[in-house]
């Protein structure tokens, strides 16, 4: 063979040998791929940390669960990928998969995309069904032509910003209580007002009276501070990645939005505006358009 022509066939034959290799590495091989749910129990309505240990050290990670997109984030001090995802209230039990997707670190070799398929076990929770003896005014139960259109209102607005996804991740650690105080109600509990059942509450509520300070659960940008109909002086944080908390029936704001806020800084004080049946927080937490449990989230061990 001419010598001018043996030198780029021979890194030719390299190269086809490495892309064979790789192309062979198998994809989804329990033994090669760790992952882990947290909390053990999967249940509608809750969130849920995964943490990953992929067989080969990689750039980047992603993933697909119950048809969202799941962005990962790499942790050096115990050299795992992890997200947060949850479980719609909707959702049925049975059996889902976490579809994995990452690609391989470039250095001496080409990278690659190598993949990992993980079934997870849905079942279902337990929610209470809560009789509210007290009243709440009439316009929130049978509204005015009026009124309806001031609520048609607030439903674009929160249809508009809350199932917006940010790319960028901006919590960090774990989600930490707004206020010290206990809880009068809890998520996924069905409410009883004025004899009239109500949907499932998508929440967690604070027994505060008005004026005591609300805290940022974790650190994020001001999505909105504005009044709605239903509930009151509000402010949504957006942490990323799909991932907000929200804080209902303030009396006052502190924050505006675009504001940028860290875990436990004071957004605004609690009250009773909006439908309310008095003072109190309500605080609730979505993903990607999904309700998810806040005293699940809180509960989560995140890095």
């Amino acid at each position: 063979m001419n010598r001018r022509l043996a030198l780029p066939f021979a890194r030719i034959t390299r190269l086809l040998l490495v892309w064979i290799f790789f192309s062979s590495v198998p994809p989804a091989s329990a033994a090669n791929w760790t992952v882990r749910a947290q909390p053990a129990r999967l249940v509608n309505g809750g969130p849920v940390l995964f943490q990953v240990k992929p067989p080969a050290p990689l750039e980047s990670l992603n993933g697909i669960w119950l048809g969202h997109d799941v962005s990962f984030s790499y942790d050096a001090a115990s050299k795992t990928w992890f997200a947060l995802a949850g479980v719609s209230l909707e959702t049925a039990p049975g059996s889902y998969s976490l579809e994995l997707t990452g690609e391989t670190q470039s250095g001496k070799f080409p990278s690659t995309r190598i993949s990992f398929t993980r079934k997870l076990t849905v079942t279902r929770a337990k929610y209470p069904k809560i009789e509210v003896k007290l009243s709440v005014e009439g316009k929130f139960t049978e509204p005015s032509p009026g009124q309806q259109r001031e609520i048609q209102e607030a439903q674009e607005v929160k249809k508009d910003y809350l199932n917006r996804v940010t790319p960028e991740r901006e919590w960090s650690g774990p989600f930490t209580a707004p206020a010290d105080a206990a809880i009068s109600d809890v998520f996924g509990s069905r409410r009883i007002f004025n004899g009239k059942t109500s949907s499932p509450h998508l929440g967690l509520d604070f027994r505060v009276p008005s004026g005591t300070p609300v805290a940022a659960m974790n650190a994020g940008t001001v999505l909105l501070a504005r009044p709605l109909y239903f509930e009151g002086n509000f402010v949504v944080l957006d942490h990323g990645q799909g991932l907000l908390t929200m804080y209902m029936h303030l009396s006052e704001f502190k924050v505006k939005e675009g504001d940028q806020v860290k875990r436990g800084q004071e957004i605004g004080l609690s009250g009773g505006t909006g439908r309310a049946t008095g003072p109190h927080l309500h605080v609730g937490v979505r993903w990607q358009g999904t309700s998810l449990d806040p005293a699940g989230l809180m509960r989560l061990p995140l890095p």
